[in-house]
């Protein structure tokens, strides 16, 4: 029965990043309509917070309740994590392709790792250190840029997808001293509320309303924010307030797989043989971590069972 719970909190973070890396198939049509990264962020955030509060108004009105001091945390992730690592990424994958953008997005890890040493005291363990080199040499050569080295990045597109793991680490940051208090509907929903106020009050998407007109914008919008934002951040914020933040982030790095894999399932590229040896480090290095034992997993346990109780 330990073994049950422990196993559940880790499939659900994971499928939060699986629905993650389905995100190239939705962007793409609205690239194609004309839309900028900066906009493309906004149809997300908006789209994303009316479907969340349609939701927990109907189903889930208690869970609206909040303390105000605590919109502190949701404005935080809700503008300098959500807005600018979608723009950073979204930036990346429109000037250069949607493996490189995921792989830079996941230097994410890497400074949830040191973030949360610094703020939350979590212990950086040597099975820690090497599932998280692994994770990152795994996604270098998912996308091709181990072995060989063939990826041609200026400098420009390099930073700003280190940018975009920056700011994708701060989630976590800022998401992880509310998760005790509220669920993970509601946490996302006052996110994204943020959000789209935020990129209504900077974005242009008003003057592109014309736009929606098109079946496929709408397809392409709704399918974003349903899958790819509101599974993907309930699930991944579930997971995270049992796991440590860096541990959840480790967990996570399944989404370049799913990015590569969507590409060779729907896009025609194909998938070379030290691609599948990254895949095969990056659930190395899940398993690394998810076989781990620590104070957090055994929290993790006892907080489960009293649940199961009540």
């Amino acid at each position: 029965m330990e073994k049950l719970s422990s196993l559940r909190v880790y499939i659900i973070t994971i499928a939060g990043a699986v629905c993650w890396g389905l995100i190239g198939l939705f962007i793409a049509p609205l690239y194609a309509r004309g839309f900028t990264a900066w906009e493309v962020v906004a149809i997300r955030g908006i789209f994303t917070f009316v479907i969340l509060i349609l939701v927990m108004t109907v189903f889930y009105r208690d869970q609206l309740r909040t303390r105000l001091k605590d919109h502190i945390f949701f404005a935080c992730a809700g503008i300098l994590s959500v807005a600018l690592f979608n723009f950073f990424y979204f930036e990346v994958f429109s000037q250069s392709s949607l493996s490189l953008a995921v792989t830079l997005l996941y230097t994410g890890p890497l400074f949830v790792t040191i973030l949360s040493r610094l703020f939350f005291k979590e212990s950086l363990t040597i099975r820690k250190g090497w599932a998280l080199a692994l994770a990152i040499t795994g996604c270098a050569f998912v996308v091709g840029l181990l072995p060989l080295g063939q990826e041609g990045i200026q400098m420009k597109t390099l930073v700003m997808g280190i940018l975009s793991g920056f700011c994708y680490a701060l989630y976590s940051i800022f998401s992880k001293p509310v998760t005790q208090r509220y669920s993970a509907l509601t946490i996302t929903t006052y996110t994204f509320l943020y959000t789209s106020i935020f990129m209504l009050l900077t974005s242009d998407i008003i003057k592109k309303t014309d736009q929606f007109q098109y079946a496929d914008v709408w397809v392409a919008a709704v399918l974003l924010a349903l899958v790819s934002t509101v599974a993907a951040f309930v699930l991944y914020t579930s997971g995270l307030k049992y796991l440590e933040a860096s541990k959840a982030s480790i967990l996570a790095t399944i989404e370049p797989i799913i990015a590569v894999g969507t590409g060779v399932l729907f896009l025609g590229e194909q998938l070379r043989g030290w691609q599948v040896l990254g895949i095969a480090l990056v659930l190395y290095s899940a398993i690394l971590v998810a076989d781990g034992r620590s104070k957090a997993k055994k929290h993790v346990d006892t907080i489960l069972e009293e649940e199961s109780t009540v």
